[in-house]
């Protein structure tokens, strides 16, 4: 059976992501595919049977249980053969990084309030720069007498 053939089973996709979290019971991994899958107990063990077979799992024993580990010397060799194809997308994804990244500098620069210009010589909030002199004030000043 081809790595590919091996993989193509939901199921046995599902119980490689189960152990990629790490080491799992043979109990925990059935508890989980017959939950989401409603398979028999011997069927998952037919499909831990399979991936042990081809490669993809490890198994010890621990006492009366069986510890199941992710092996990853078969991934590598289907990453390995998948390497001469990543050029039909890993252009195309990097263009879509380029864009989210433009769209994050877009939103972030919108979401700023518009700065009101402030007048020549003026400090940051308007005040006189020091030693710039008195400030000049911007209205007449008003009569305070009544």
């Amino acid at each position: 059976m081809h790595a590919f053939d091996v993989l193509g089973d939901p199921v046995r996709r599902r119980i490689l992501e189960l152990l990629a979290e790490g080491e799992r019971s043979a109990g925990e991994v059935t508890a989980a595919v017959r939950e989401e899958f409603g398979i028999s107990q011997p069927g998952v063990s037919q499909h831990l049977r399979v991936l042990r077979e081809h490669g993809f799992t490890t198994v010890r024993a621990e006492g009366t249980r069986r510890l199941y580990a992710v092996d990853p010397t078969p991934l590598r060799e289907i990453d390995a053969w998948l390497e001469r194809y990543r050029g039909f997308w890993s252009q195309h994804l990097d263009a879509l990084g380029t864009e989210i990244a433009r769209g994050r500098r877009e939103r972030r620069a919108s979401a700023r309030p518009a700065r009101e210009p402030r007048p020549a010589g003026s400090g940051p909030a308007g005040e006189p720069r020091p030693g710039s002199g008195p400030a000049a004030p911007s209205h007449p000043p008003e009569d305070r007498r009544q």
